[in-house]
């Protein structure tokens, strides 16, 4: 004589509320609409940076215009109307700023949606950067890091290349925030490696 399986209450519930884990998996996707967004700030660094590049040209060509502006856009003082080596520098390191807030972007883009929201199954594409293939939160919170103390370097130095223009409060208090940055990062690597017991450098 063989008995009939039961369903027990327990699995009926499961299975009345399997909905519910779906929906919130699913809810990643409301995510999609924020690295959207980070790819518009994208174009728009894209074209301030040939908007400051292009009155660079003209101020080398001898355009007063273009050099007022690009006085007022680095905060320097001086030069009496001419473009120096000082003024070329700023603006350098400028234009190498916007392009390093550019990779930043691209690695929360890229990273965060492969991360997060889902795979883009770029294996085996010729263009598919290195550090994607072992991607996961700690190594890009790891990288998020470095790539900010980068930044911060950058703006550290041009304040210290037009130090005349700057207060000495305002000097200490970029280089307190830089080093602040500085310890966060190595807290940030410190902690990835105690938590996974592997050093951050052998994962990437």
């Amino acid at each position: 004589m063989s008995v009939e399986p039961r369903n027990t209450p327990v699995s009926s519930n499961r299975g009345a509320l399997r909905w519910l884990p779906n929906l919130i998996f699913s809810s990643r996707w409301l995510q999609l609409p924020l690295y959207l967004g980070l790819i518009l700030a994208q174009a728009v660094y894209v074209f301030h940076f040939w908007v400051e590049l292009t009155h660079l040209i003209e101020a080398a060509l001898g355009d007063g215009h273009a050099l007022q502006i690009l006085q007022a856009s680095v905060g320097y003082k001086g030069g009496e109307g001419k473009l120096t080596e000082t003024m070329i520098m700023l603006v350098v390191l400028g234009l190498i700023d916007v392009v390093m807030i550019s990779n930043l972007l691209i690695m929360v883009i890229v990273g965060g949606y492969e991360t997060f929201v889902s795979r883009m199954n770029l294996d085996g594409h010729p263009d598919q950067p290195e550090w994607l293939s072992h991607v996961n939160a700690s190594v890009l919170k790891v990288k998020l890091g470095t790539a900010i103390i980068g930044i911060s370097s950058i703006h550290l130095l041009k304040t210290f290349i037009n130090a005349e223009n700057y207060t000495e409060k305002t000097l200490i208090a970029q280089t307190v925030i830089h080093l602040a940055f500085l310890l966060s990062a190595m807290a940030i690597a410190a902690s990835d490696r105690i938590l996974y017991g592997t050093p951050s450098s052998e994962k990437h």
